[in-house]
């Protein structure tokens, strides 16, 4: 785990070029603290910041090929690496290294594109072709690892973060409207686009190829699934249960390589015990396992953990947030993410990796993935109840199935009757929509934009993110099972385009930590793709046929618990006195007025609100959090929130 960063075109000098590439390097070098360094070859330039984990002594990059015509700088894990250099030395190679870098410059070399079918990882890579003269940058499947691009200055600039990319002379800072929008409706922008006008993303499962005046970019994996008519339980459930056994035990083991020590996160639910428990199994000795505490007692799980820890006998360490961290903490976190956020819960989770490096680890398993594989959100279980709901319209069960699917969320149980029917009220018009599964969801957070300010507005005009998303939905989504038309969007956007990043990578990496996922190795993904949806929700059992696997390893306690997603303290943490002084300069009239994106009378009623503890509502919270991270990005702000009161310069991050 690394950072990356280069450059393809733009005629430079090498000093010019050289330049470029350590003033990025500057930008990323809390992803890769044990070296650096840069290779420039005619109008290409590759950096790298090493994070040294296989490979200790030899892995270092740039990495040129024995005869000199391809480099690569390279971020990730290729964790069949052992098996891939084995299969190339018995066809005549003879590699020098102990690294998976040059295992993957061999099998490209060996192969071209087609290689990265071979590979079993999370990777961001850039491959310089100087015989073809061509620049490739390819990305993971499932999006693990970053890789942004932006064209300046008459070359094609690429980093494992945007604000290596912002750093640049010439990249503007401009927040794209179009981005906000799909933020506020979506949850994130929709790949390749980011939050920032100037920069794209190569988006997951996709290869981008630069040559002299071309530039395309190309998928190399889709996430598929049956069509509905061709499903059929064609295998013992017996069969199948063993099957994904196998398959979690070795893509931990594979995930268990490196030449340093292995930790786990902990939160104590079923996902990632489950991976705690059987990461134990094959460790062989003491697993180190870390989780997340939060001093509010809806939000605390340290019960489970501390269950889970004792079952696995684990050396367990435990971080406590609080409302003044996440306060405090925010403005340094979206400097890291560079995204608009709905939710604080990125905010923790820098932290709890912070205290992971103290202990002196610099890889954890982390258990993401897995609800969106397996069916394990509360998304899914509802649209089955809307979609039975829509069929049965006078039924008068809806608000108690709501209530039941959210018995965890404040204020669910008060909510009238009318307003819960309202929320199920389906017509069968509307079992059609490809998006049924997130519309309620869409039109929830959507409501925030009532805060947009009339600029804003007039920009986007009739511009609609969910229809654009449904516009670039798979041929044959149509003809999937509703429940793996939900997986999909899950998947295929917020996972990698929230999850993997702002609450992954970004949190992770800036402590140096690397985040492995054993439930996102492809061949897990593409089993759970493979399953009856009744596999993986049998009635309202979710991730039913992961909690068969976990009933062989882990306490019963945890596997029938119940769900409590992972959820952290959000207007809540900025209400008063501490929070004042902060929300009255970042959320001022003034600066509201300056980035020209929100209503500052309607900003203001928010604020109010929040300072007084009065935010309960889903909207109000996202609201508030996604304004207040924005104008962060926007306007800019201290590192610490409690340096706005001694007068700090709120745009020096600029």
């Amino acid at each position: 785990m690394c950072a990356i960063a280069g450059y393809f075109g733009g005629n430079f000098s090498g000093e010019t070029g050289a330049s470029y590439l350590h003033l990025m390097l500057d930008h990323l070098n809390h992803r890769g603290p044990d070296g650096n360094g840069i290779l420039i070859n005619g109008d290409v330039g590759l950096a790298h910041a090493r994070l040294s984990i296989v490979g200790l002594a030899d892995g270092a990059q740039p990495m040129v090929s024995t005869d000199g015509n391809l480099s690569i700088s390279y971020n990730g894990e290729v964790f069949n690496y052992v098996e891939l250099r084995q299969e190339l030395n018995r066809k005549g190679h003879n590699l020098r290294s102990s690294s998976d870098t040059e295992v993957l410059l061999a099998s490209f070399g060996d192969k071209g594109l087609n290689c990265l079918a071979d590979l079993n990882g999370d990777f961001a890579f850039a491959i310089h072709d100087r015989s073809r003269q061509r620049l490739i940058l390819a990305r993971d499947r499932m999006g693990v690892r970053p890789l942004f691009y932006t064209q300046c200055n008459g070359a094609v600039f690429f980093a494992s973060e945007v604000q290596a990319l912002l750093a640049l002379p010439g990249v503007s800072h401009e927040l794209d409207p179009i981005a906000l929008d799909q933020t506020f409706t979506l949850w994130c922008p929709i790949s390749p686009r980011t939050a920032y006008a100037a920069i794209k993303e190569v988006p997951p499962g996709h290869v981008m190829v630069l040559e002299a005046g071309m530039q395309r970019v190309d998928a190399w994996w889709k996430a598929e699934f049956p069509d509905r008519s061709d499903l059929a339980i064609d295998a013992s459930p017996e069969d199948q249960l063993e099957e994904l056994e196998a398959l979690l035990m070795d893509a931990i083991r594979l995930r268990l390589r490196a030449d340093v020590p292995v930790g786990a996160y902990l939160s104590g639910g079923l996902d990632s015990s489950l991976l705690s428990a059987l990461a134990a199994k094959i460790h062989g000795h003491e697993l180190r396992t870390y989780s997340l505490r939060f001093d509010s007692v809806e939000h605390d799980e340290g019960r489970w953990q501390e269950m889970m820890a004792q079952s696995i006998g684990s050396h367990h360490v435990s971080v406590t947030s609080s409302h003044d961290q996440i306060r405090d903490d925010l403005p340094r976190v979206m400097r890291l993410i560079r995204q608009p956020i709905l939710r604080t819960a990125p905010v923790p989770l820098q932290g709890l990796a912070r205290s992971v490096r103290d202990d002196g680890m610099k890889v954890v398993l982390t258990g993401e993935g897995a609800d969106e594989i397996f069916a394990g959100y509360d998304l899914f279980r509802e649209a089955k109840v809307r979609r039975f709901c829509g069929r049965q319209p006078s039924s008068t069960r809806r608000p108690r199935l709501f209530q039941r699917l959210y018995s965890y969320l404040p204020g669910v149980q008060q909510q009238t009757p009318e307003y819960l029917a309202r929320f199920f009220g389906v017509g069968s018009e509307d079992l059609q929509d490809p998006l049924y599964s997130h519309r309620p969801r869409f039109k929830s957070t959507a409501s925030a934009k009532l805060f947009f300010s009339s600029e804003l507005r007039g920009i986007l005009g009739n511009y609609d993110a969910a229809e654009e998303l449904a516009s670039q939905l798979p041929e044959d989504f149509r003809r999937w099972h509703p429940l793996n038309q939900a997986q999909y969007l899950e998947t295929r956007y917020l996972l990698p385009g929230y999850i993997l990043s702002a609450q992954g990578d970004r949190p992770m990496m800036a402590n140096a930590v690397e985040g492995r996922f054993p439930f996102l190795d492809h061949r897990v993904v593409e089993f759970a793709s493979r399953l009856h949806p009744d596999r993986k929700l049998k009635g309202l059992r979710e991730k039913h046929i992961l909690k068969d696997v976990a009933r062989r390893h882990i306490p019963g306690g945890i596997i029938d618990r119940p769900k409590q997603p992972y959820r952290a303290p959000d207007a809540a943490s900025f209400a008063k006195p501490k929070g004042s002084d902060y929300l009255r300069t970042v959320l001022s009239p003034e600066k509201l007025k300056a980035s020209a994106f929100f209503n500052p009378a309607a900003v203001g009623k928010l604020v109010d609100k929040a300072m007084q503890g009065e935010i309960a509502s889903f909207r109000d919270n996202s609201a508030f959090i996604g304004i207040l991270s924005t104008q962060i990005l926007a306007v800019g702000t201290s590192d610490s929130l409690s340096n706005s009161k001694n007068g700090t310069d709120l745009n020096h991050v600029r």
